[in-house]
């Protein structure tokens, strides 16, 4: 149920009452947000924009309206302190959120619908102090990605919170994690309580449901997955934790992925691809990556074949309980 409603614009509230809503003369079919202000999505109303927040402070994009076909569904850019909360958003050409060094956001309560390709769900560059809770994103690509430097973007990736959320992922990841960056470090990143409805990907250097495939000279660190229900994957793995150099989207093999925990993962499905824990070099590996009671449709994985892990070169300190 809402507690904050209005009912009209006023003074730091712009106001979308029901029926349709379209900008005029404006280019790109964007709705420009000033900092300090509420946008309110009333019930009923359908906004046929993106929203956008460059350079902007204390913006909350709340409400249960529905943001519909936009280019974008939110667009974050140099900005902080930024809510967005109960709102819906369908069939964006690219992105749910779009998020570019970012300092302070929030997203609850949110749900998307995307079927178009690269539409993604929340892709965030360079973000930090983020908290992610309470989600529903179907996709037609990534749900949720974290990546370092990418265009125009820049800086490194710290505490990251995503927790109660249903990621189904038609094409591509639920979870994807460093695969863009210039030598920057990811960390402080956990995500909690999660349902997983599917996951469709055919490169199989770049498959996983939890997915830490880095590249670019990127190091990721500190990240922890925990109470995780994953249901049949159609064509994929559970864990693709690699550093590589993917010809597709990197420049450079990745720096090193180290410090990982993974607990409670629970998997009801068949046919799933061998998951992959593997660095690149001596230089550029995985160190200290614990798995601990990972459930295969109902049994108890004793070790890693029972969960159908192949460990690969230059993987220091697995520990698998």
């Amino acid at each position: 149920m809402e507690t904050e409603t209005y009912s009209k614009e006023e003074k730091g509230v712009m106001y979308f009452g029901p029926g349709v809503h379209r900008p005029k003369d404006l280019p790109n079919n964007q709705i420009r947000i000033p900092g300090n202000t509420t946008v309110y999505l009333a019930p009923g109303a359908v906004v046929k924009a993106k929203l956008l927040l460059d350079k902007v402070e204390n913006v909350r994009i709340i409400g249960r309206g529905i943001l519909d076909h936009p280019v974008r569904g939110i667009e974050i850019t140099d900005s902080k302190n930024i809510v967005i909360d109960g709102i819906t958003v369908v069939n964006p050409d690219h992105y749910t959120v779009l998020g570019g060094e970012v300092d302070g956001l929030k997203i609850n309560n949110l749900k998307a619908f995307s079927c178009k390709g690269w539409s993604d769900g929340i892709d965030l560059m360079s973000c930090k102090n983020v908290e992610i809770k309470d989600i529903f994103m179907r996709n037609s690509d990534d749900c949720i990605a974290l990546y370092a430097h990418r265009w125009t973007y820049y800086g490194n990736v710290k505490n990251i919170k995503v927790s109660d959320a249903i990621l189904w992922a038609d094409v591509a990841h639920p979870i994807n994690i460093g695969g863009h960056g210039k030598g920057n470090i990811l960390e402080d990143i956990t995500f909690s309580n999660i349902n997983i409805l599917q996951h469709d990907e055919d490169d199989r250097l770049y498959q996983g449901c939890l997915s830490i495939n880095v590249a670019d000279d990127n190091v990721v660190q500190n990240v922890n997955f925990e109470n995780i229900w994953i249901d049949n994957i159609e064509e994929g793995q559970l864990f693709n934790f690699r550093v590589l150099y993917n010809p597709k989207y990197s420049v450079s093999p990745g720096g090193g992925i180290q410090n990982i925990k993974v607990k409670n993962i629970y998997y009801t499905g068949y046919g799933e691809n061998p998951s992959i824990i593997e660095g690149y070099s001596k230089e550029r590996l995985i160190n200290n990556i614990t798995f601990e009671n990972i459930i295969i449709n109902g049994k108890q994985a004793g070790i890693l074949e029972d969960a159908n892990i192949k460990v690969g070169k230059y993987v220091e300190n697995l520990t698998f309980r």
